[in-house]
């Protein structure tokens, strides 16, 4: 074993040499040390693993760190000069890297070296000190330091910590820019601008960006800037000006500090047009060295990354971009696709061009049940990703193909790893919000993307939206069986938008969930479809309160309405409400149309993999009268953990199970999935009072 230390001890020796010669060559890392010991990188990491616990990645890092403890002792460096003569690219991340290791930033290094040297001194005096103590006399002035140390410990144990609960995080909103040019046309360069510094903004992960459809609204209702930061919830405000004029461009950039409305920057730039990548760069740098964001290396360079080398096809793009970023129409967006398949064409390694078109495409079908462009999508998409796989709109367009084709859990990797790259993009959160509520519905995942979405989307364009926004949460938080919260959101979402149709059904649903008053849920919701006869989710909605009721009259006339509308406009949406529109045709005599509403929820509940497929079979069989079955269905349901509370509050009132509950073996079960239900929303309750969301 002797031997084996020694070993060990010569070989961590070694590696130390090597990474000390290396110790400023910034990509000096695994590979490199691997080849210059002459060994293969899994053979490295294990023998570095057994020597010193730590991996190779960590091992160098802690040996650059103590040097850099060397030189902030020998040398009058500043912190930057250290973190460059120690391998580290960005100062930013030398600091954050310091402070994990150290426990304090290398800029108060000074000063932890002058407390060692002073405890230093304490031990050596009381070295000195008589050996007994209980001889001595308690000295007075030591009653007098150690009175207001002790409260300094109180104030730093019981204090302190409640002081940097109330730190808000880093956080900043970029506004849009405006054209100083009289030319209209050149708009989009202006705009494209603002949207590069804002993506290159978003990929930090220690800063919260505000979306661009939050902050587009004061584009033509300008506020002052406290008051934008108020309704933002940010720390730093950006402004910036500028126009393209010949071969050039002027910007005006402006980063402004909420609270104290002082300019921290104020730059002119002037370049020419074949610098705007580097001018984006620029502008980007300049506002997170003035506000002191942690940036890693990875961070850094996806800052700096070109989109394209061929300035016409960024040009291009730009037109295309600006087009997909104002409008939801379906033929104004065809009119970006020309524009992203001519930048194609002028640069065939174009990623962001690829992906742009396939996002287009979807978005043009979206909602659609038939899509024309589904391969369009899919080859656009494996293009972006095969050019750039870590660009985030690569990422998105590849979900996108799996959420056009319906395999939505094969697209939820692709969204997560875009926000890996991008934490502060809404589009992505708009979908994964979208995905757990209405595909593989997932009430914790939705509660937290939705809270996530509202952080960097608080106010949007128009109230419209921001109703949308704040509409999310509340049935986020209802599914979680939170109705107080839910009642807040929603009342909330009607403030911004009384004729939010949506919020108000929703609405409807809340105050059930605290009055369990069925008829009071179908009046409102009576009342919500004469606001407009023509929405076809509000009529489904009531059919099925009808439905519960047991009035399959009444039902029937509202599942009728509901599938003229539907088929009309050719949409494929809750197939899971099939079953009941089959129970309620047979209820009326109509065998035919029942049987085929049961045979396409068959179809549905077979092929559905998500939380509710058993519940789901569980109620075929249960109408086709097979009661055993459908009970053993149901107590495979009961084994799930997380599912919606509407589920604990309409399985009492289901009529499908009328003949399961007269069997002794339902009432077990029920309690059962109501206790699963009560220890989900237990466990999520204490999650989210420790992360203070409720």
């Amino acid at each position: 074993m002797a031997g084996s230390r020694s070993g060990d001890e010569v070989f961590v020796k070694q590696l130390q040499q090597l990474i000390q010669e290396n110790i400023s060559y910034e990509q000096f890392g695994v590979s490199e040390l691997a080849s210059k010991m002459g060994m293969s990188r899994s053979n490295l990491l294990r023998k570095v693993t057994k020597a010193t616990g730590l991996s190779v990645s960590q091992f160098i890092r802690k040996i650059r760190l103590e040097k850099a403890t060397d030189l902030l002792r020998e040398e009058p460096l500043t912190v930057s000069e250290v973190a460059y003569r120690v391998g580290f690219g960005s100062p930013s991340y030398f600091i954050k890297c310091f402070r994990e290791h150290y426990g304090y930033p290398p800029g108060s290094f000074e000063d932890q070296e002058q407390e060692k040297e002073n405890e230093q001194s304490e031990v050596e005096v009381d070295a000195q000190l008589p050996a007994n103590p209980s001889k001595r006399k308690f000295p007075i002035w030591l009653i007098a330091v150690a009175v207001p140390v002790f409260i300094g410990i109180l104030f730093y144990l019981i204090v302190q910590p409640d002081l940097k609960k109330g730190v808000k995080p880093k956080s900043i909103a970029v506004l849009p820019f405006i054209n100083d040019s009289n030319d209209s046309s050149n708009v989009y360069i202006i705009n494209g601008i603002m949207e590069s510094t804002l993506n290159k903004l978003q990929g930090i992960e220690n800063l919260r960006v505000i979306s661009r459809t939050s902050v587009e609204k004061y584009r033509n209702y300008p506020k002052t800037i406290p008051e934008i930061a108020k309704e933002l919830n940010v720390n730093y405000i950006v402004e910036g000006s500028g126009q393209k004029a010949g071969d050039r461009i002027l910007l005006n950039i402006q980063l402004i500090e909420a609270g104290t409305d002082n300019h921290l920057l104020s730059r002119q730039y002037e370049r020419k047009i074949d610098d705007i990548f580097a001018l984006q760069s620029e502008i980007a740098k300049n506002i997170t060295e003035e506000i002191e964001v942690i940036i890693t290396p990875e961070e850094q360079k996806r800052i700096e990354k070109a989109p394209t080398e061929n300035l016409v096809a960024y040009d291009e793009f730009l037109k295309g971009l600006d087009i997909l970023n104002s409008t939801a129409n379906p033929e104004e967006l065809k009119t970006a696709i020309p524009h992203f398949k001519e930048a194609i064409n002028l640069d065939n390694t174009f990623a962001r061009a690829y992906a742009a078109t396939a996002i287009t495409y979807y978005t043009i079908e979206i909602n659609l049940s038939e899509r024309q462009f589904a391969d369009s999508i899919n080859y656009y998409a494996d293009k972006a990703l095969f050019f750039d796989p870590e660009l985030p709109q690569s990422l998105i367009s590849k979900a996108l193909v799996y959420m056009a084709h319906n395999e939505y859990e094969l697209a939820v990797p692709y969204f997560e790893k875009a926000l890996k790259y991008n934490p502060s993009y809404d589009l992505v959160l708009y979908f994964m919000v979208d995905l757990y509520a209405n595909y593989i519905p997932d009430t914790e995942k939705y509660l937290e993307y939705a809270l996530r979405g509202l952080q960097i989307d608080p106010s949007s364009y128009d109230s419209a939206t921001n109703s949308f926004n704040y509409l999310h949460i509340a049935n986020a938080f209802i599914q979680a069986g939170f109705v107080d919260q839910a009642l807040e959101y929603i009342n909330k979402s009607l403030e911004y938008n009384p004729e939010n149709l949506f919020s108000e059904y929703v609405k409807a649903y809340i105050l059930y969930a605290k009055d369990l008053d069925l008829e009071e849920l179908r009046t409102k919701l009576k009342a919500a479809l004469s606001k407009d006869s023509n929405r076809l989710d509000i009529a489904q909605e009531l059919a099925k309160i009808c439905y519960f009721q047991k009035d399959f009259k009444a039902a029937g006339e509202y599942y009728r309405k509901y599938l003229t509308i539907k088929n009309a406009l050719g949409l494929d949406i809750y197939p899971q409400e099939n079953i009941k529109i089959a129970y309620t045709f047979m209820q009326l005599g109509e065998e035919k149309e029942a049987n085929k509403y049961l045979s396409q929820f068959k179809a549905y509940a077979d092929n559905n993999n998500s939380t509710y497929k058993d519940l789901n079979l569980c109620s075929y069989y249960a109408i086709t009268g097979d009661v055993n079955r459908a009970l053993s269905y149901l107590e495979k349901f009961s084994e799930q953990e997380e599912f919606h509370y509407w589920t604990v509050l309409f399985l009492p009132v289901e009529p499908i199970l009328d003949d399961l509950r007269t069997h002794k073996e339902y009432r077990k079960i029920a309690n059962k999935i109501e206790e699963q239900f009560n220890t989900f929303h237990n466990r999520l309750k204490t999650s989210l009072e420790e992360k203070d969301l409720i």
